[in-house]
């Protein structure tokens, strides 16, 4: 039996957007989707009205059912479970990242430094789920980043590090890439403050060692269109800025031995693409 795609509902602006991106994600990969609703939140996070159990579990209700109607509309033939979790948001998202094919988070649009809010929430999933997590804002379709007309040959990007190559990261992105019919990009950067202008010996080494990298992943996806970069410059920068064109971008999270963390790049990448960003766990 295959594992579902789920999402965390709120009813946010937000959770919205990542309704529908999972909606179309589900219908597309031919799993069933399941919507997950958290019934108890921490006092800072309630405000300063306390809200009774029996209203949030009304508020519950009311949240998931127009969440249900909303998928119906969009992907009438999409198999679809919805549960009530009596947890707080981190725990019951983390537990049901476990039981997923991935997991969809929203984050909250624009913040004031230009980027987009992620909340403590979303990163702490982030940082400590053992599935891929794809975080999506509010708008990204109507930034061409979803499936619709005119923009649906939107690429997929891949972050790489060629010195520490992760088949986990290359497996999801051509897979994404390859169900959705459109092309990958692979972005591979390396960064030294003691050379701005690199000899031509140090490019050809560096995209050979991508090359290298890619080669058993372009024999198994072979239909797939792959574009290969190596460039000098800071990750995060560059993959920032083909966001701003891209369907979705992919980057990695180490699984630590001592507690959750986002590395430098992730970090920035999932606060600053404006479009979805597929976080994945690695050894």
């Amino acid at each position: 039996m295959s594992r579902p795609v789920t999402v965390g509902v709120d009813g946010s602006e937000g959770s919205v957007a990542a309704v529908d991106w999972a909606a179309d994600e589900a219908a597309l990969r031919g799993d069933g989707l399941r919507l997950v609703y958290a019934t108890r939140w921490a006092e800072h996070q309630l405000g300063a009205m306390k809200v009774s159990h029996a209203d949030r579990a009304g508020e519950a209700k009311g949240v998931l059912a127009a969440t249900e109607r909303r998928v119906g509309s969009r992907q009438p033939d999409l198999a679809m479970t919805a549960d009530e979790v009596e947890d707080g948001p981190v725990n019951v998202l983390l537990s049901a990242a476990s039981q997923a094919e991935l997991l969809v988070v929203g984050s909250h649009g624009l913040g004031s430094v230009r980027g987009f809010i992620v909340g403590s929430v979303g990163q702490e999933v982030v940082a400590g789920a053992e599935r891929p997590v794809v975080l999506v804002r509010p708008g990204y379709e109507k930034d061409g980043s979803g499936a619709s007309e005119g923009s649906s040959r939107r690429k997929v990007v891949l972050g790489l590090d060629v010195n520490d190559v992760k088949d986990e990261l290359l497996h999801f992105a051509f897979d994404f890439a390859g169900r959705h019919r459109v092309p990958l990009e692979i972005v591979h950067t390396w960064h030294d403050s003691f050379v701005h202008h690199p000899d031509a010996a140090t490019k050809d080494e560096r995209a050979s060692a991508l090359a290298t990298a890619v080669r058993p992943f372009r024999d198994r996806f072979p239909e797939t269109e792959v574009a290969e970069v190596s460039a000098l410059g800071r990750a995060a920068e560059h993959l920032i800025e083909a966001a701003s064109d891209a369907r979705l971008v992919v980057v990695g999270r180490r699984r630590a031995a001592r507690g959750a963390h986002i590395g430098s790049v992730t970090h920035a990448v999932i606060h600053h693409a404006s479009c979805p960003v597929a976080v994945v766990p690695h050894t």
